[in-house]
């Protein structure tokens, strides 16, 4: 493709996004593929000869389309919201263009310079205390794998990375049992071991028992395990529980562990000053991340990691290879030792261009919009003899079931919120998903997709009404 070729299927790629924005609704939100429809249609072998753009995006249109899940439709109601912004898409378009690998100062100026801006005015965005500094991860799991690690290091006086795991290692941490499967994951990767993760058992409202906590952490020191790292979640992922910052906090601070807030999703909304309550206790917390991809607009994968302190973060992941080492007369930031990668993209951009066209007041409006249309989809659900709210929903999660008035066993209710949520999936009119809370199996109705206005969850709120009441 020559430079002329590409303007011409340039404009012609830009209007196709335009397009599908403007017919999204169009499209069933869940892609009807089964298992195997799309790999048969592709080719074992890759192609000896070029082909022609037009062919190749006339097979996008054809195979890739009705494969995909549109996320970005405002039907989309399933998992935590994933959303763009055009804003967002053409930052990362620029991005793309531009090509840079940004794992340090050196390599792109700018890139470096621009994500501490930005990351410095996010934190202040959302409310965090000024001796929190931040880089941008792919993920919340990676940053909260960033933060084991820094945890193991400083506990080991960095001495794992020089000489591994040994016996003299009896490490053990602590989350809900409501708490993101990422954290386990990352114990894993982390060379702790999952069952050194205990899982505290949780009140009520699903979040965490702070009393359970300590008592978990009295034993395990008592049994000749050293308590590394405790994980708060500030909005679980199954109800968007608010575990206590403070109290988990004053524990952690008693017993020298490590604290580390998981805001994924929750950590959007603290953009709006009358949110805060949830990170009451911030100060006393060593790490802490939320996604602008999940709720602030921002194309995946953009991740919001902040520590308070860097230099222990930079030491645990810092290596300079003669290959990589660069002349700078005055301190920069290499943010290739604030994490797990080498290599970087350009992710500040994206996340710039968002911050500016929106401005934190089109932000603030938008959060507060989404929330609102929760809250209202919670009061109509609950005013229904048989449908029942499961949990506190703060947040723009809700998550319910539905429970005919004619009594069924425990199971059975569950089977029958499963088939409603399979029905409810197959219209192809929305997507919803579901967790578990205790035994109980219930459908989750998350509200965040950028274009999402009362009309969708209205017609949300009808279709899982008629349908439950038909099945």
């Amino acid at each position: 493709m020559d430079i002329n070729e590409f303007k011409k299927n340039g404009h012609m790629v830009v209007d196709w996004i335009a397009n599908y924005f403007e017919e999204i609704e169009k499209y069933p939100v869940k892609s009807k593929a089964s298992p195997g429809d799309i790999i048969s249609k592709l080719p074992a072998e890759a192609s000896d000869k070029p082909e022609k753009f037009d062919k190749i995006f006339c097979d996008f249109e054809n195979i890739i389309m009705p494969g995909m899940t549109h996320w970005q439709s405002p039907n989309f109601f399933a998992y935590f919201p994933a959303n763009n912004s055009f804003e967002s898409i053409l930052g990362e378009l620029l991005s793309s263009a531009i090509g840079a690998q940004c794992m340090s100062w050196a390599t792109s100026p700018a890139a470096a310079e621009l994500e501490e801006a930005v990351m410095n005015q996010l934190a202040a965005a959302i409310g965090l205390p000024k001796n929190f500094s931040g880089v941008i991860e792919d993920s919340a799991s990676t940053s909260t794998l960033c933060a084991i690690l820094t945890a193991r290091e400083t506990r080991s006086d960095f001495s794992v990375n020089k000489d591994g795991l040994g016996p003299g290692h009896k490490f053990r941490g602590y989350c809900s049992e409501q708490a993101h499967s990422s954290i386990e994951k990352a114990f894993k990767i982390a060379g702790l071991g999952k069952n050194n993760l205990r899982k505290i058992e949780c009140d009520k409202n699903f979040a965490i028992v702070p009393e359970a906590l300590e008592a978990a952490v009295k034993k395990d020191i008592k049994a000749g395990f050293v308590p590394l790292i405790a994980v708060a979640a500030i909005g679980t992922t199954g109800s968007t529980a608010l575990d206590p910052l403070s109290k988990i906090a004053d524990i952690c601070k008693k017993y020298n562990v490590w604290l580390h807030a998981d805001a994924a999703y929750a950590g959007n909304a603290l953009i709006l000053p009358e949110m805060r309550y949830m990170i009451d206790g911030i100060e006393a917390v060593d790490s802490f991340v939320f996604n602008p991809h999940k709720w602030l607009f921002t194309n995946f994968d953009c991740s919001a990691y902040f520590v308070k302190d860097e230099a222990a973060l930079i030491r645990t992941f810092e290596i300079l290879p003669e290959y990589l080492k660069t002349n700078e007369k005055y301190p920069v930031n290499n943010y290739r030792d604030w994490g797990i990668q080498l290599g970087r993209r350009f992710r500040a951009l994206k996340l710039w261009f968002v911050l500016r066209s929106y401005g934190l007041s089109g932000l603030r409006k938008k959060i507060k919009k989404h929330i609102s249309l929760a809250q209202y989809f919670a009061r109509e659900l609950a005013g229904e003899k048989d449908f029942e709210v499961m949990a506190p929903h703060p947040l723009a999660v809700v998550c319910f079931r539905y429970k005919p008035l004619k009594k069924l066993s425990a199971q059975k209710t569950n089977e029958l919120n499963a088939a409603l949520l399979e029905k409810l999936n197959e219209s192809g009119q929305l997507y919803l998903s579901h967790t578990k809370l205790g035994e109980d199996y219930v459908i989750r109705m998350s509200i965040g997709q950028t274009s999402v206005e009362k009309r969708h969850v209205k017609t949300a709120l009808d279709l899982i009404i008629k349908t439950a009441r038909q099945m």
